[in-house]
């Protein structure tokens, strides 16, 4: 008898259209409209989790968050069976105004064209307000299977920072204190020595989306310390952090700005900013938008497999058997296999079988 582990991670953030109530134009029966916030994408009939009105003039669908938010993304789930002209073509609208049901509040996107049973993310910007309405602005039926909706908040302030030097009593943490500007000179702003290559770090303690990094300079003197820096974000410590892809250079700013930088919803647990000549790093603040609390969720199953001969021999065609099962309930994974120590199985010599203890670790191919 085998008796393997399974571990299985995946990325979870925040939904807040599950914390929500959905209400709709009309409904054709049964397909009401919290089945478009159910957490469900796709269920096993057809559209049987989704959400679908009579059809109409100008159909809609709208979500009460319950409370006002500034929103990044938006992900709209298709029908998977087919009538996509049910979806293609809404326009998904934010705001705080139910006049018109909500539908005269601003277009955060209008959904293109998605191929069936996909989901397609629209960056929202941290569009501010309570009510997200899906409205198909012609005469037709308007079907949703799913809409999640994902805040924006300053995720630096729960991280924690670190810099190549310090200048001072400048620390790094003075970058993520929530404060822009102070009176005197740089007061509440990080600063490394003047060297080669200097850094600042930001570990935001987990995978983010980020859609937007906001920085602010110093308001008393010595722009050149936070002109030309480039802001990265990634996964890797490599060299500090500093190989990690590049979401914008900053440009030559006056005193005392802020300005913001869209990362288009680059993921990373790392943002740095890196100087590349022979100068100071002055960073008065650093601000990082997008969809936080993504982290690894781990699930431990425990499997048995019953095998007269050593698992090794049978690893491949196991894992290709749970690949296909679990396809259709993950997706973006990986799979992979670990035998413990050989002074850790157990030989039923009685039955001429044996219970080997191994790790068969399900992971998402992306962080």
């Amino acid at each position: 008898m085998l008796v393997s582990s399974v571990f299985v991670y995946s990325l979870v953030s925040l939904n807040l259209a599950l914390r929500g109530t959905a209400t709709q134009s009309s409904t054709l029966t049964p397909w009401a409209a919290q089945n478009a916030n159910d957490g469900v994408r796709h269920g096993p009939g057809t559209a049987e989790s989704c959400s679908i009105t009579s059809s109409e003039s100008n159909p809609w669908w709208r979500l009460d968050l319950l409370h006002v938010y500034d929103i990044s993304t938006v992900i709209i789930t298709a029908r998977s069976d087919g009538y996509l002209d049910q979806t293609n073509g809404a326009e998904i609208r934010i705001g705080n105004s139910l006049e018109n049901n909500g539908n005269t509040n601003p277009i955060c996107a209008v959904i293109s064209t998605i191929p069936p049973g996909v989901s397609v993310s629209f960056s929202c910007n941290g569009m501010n307000g309570r009510y997200v309405n899906v409205l198909m602005p012609k005469v037709q039926y308007l079907s949703l299977c799913e809409v999640e909706v994902y805040r924006s908040e300053n995720l630096a302030v729960k991280g924690t920072a670190t810099q190549s030097t310090t200048y001072y009593n400048y620390v790094a943490e003075n970058a993520i204190d929530g404060i822009r500007y102070a009176p005197g000179a740089a007061p509440f702003c990080s600063i490394t020595s003047k060297q080669s290559n200097s850094w600042w770090r930001l570990d935001l303690l987990g995978y983010c989306e980020i859609s937007t990094v906001i920085i602010s300079n110093r308001g008393d003197a010595g722009t050149e310390q936070t002109n030309r820096a480039e802001i990265r974000i990634g996964n890797s410590l490599d060299n500090n952090g500093n190989n990690n892809p590049i979401c914008a250079v900053i440009p030559d700013l006056p005193l005392r700005s802020t300005v913001s930088f869209s990362c288009n919803g680059m993921v990373g647990r790392y943002v740095n900013v890196v100087m590349l000549s022979d100068q100071y790093l002055t960073l008065c603040e650093v601000e990082v938008y997008g969809t936080g609390a993504i982290y690894k969720k781990q699930t431990f199953l425990r499997l048995k497999f019953s095998s007269s001969v050593d698992v090794a021999a049978e690893s491949d065609k196991i894992l290709h058997q749970l690949q296909s099962a679990l396809a259709s309930h993950i997706s973006d994974f990986n799979l992979s296999w670990t035998q413990l120590p050989e002074e850790e199985e157990e030989q039923e010599e009685d039955r001429g079988k044996y219970t080997h203890f191994n790790t068969l670790t399900v992971s998402n191919k992306s962080p």
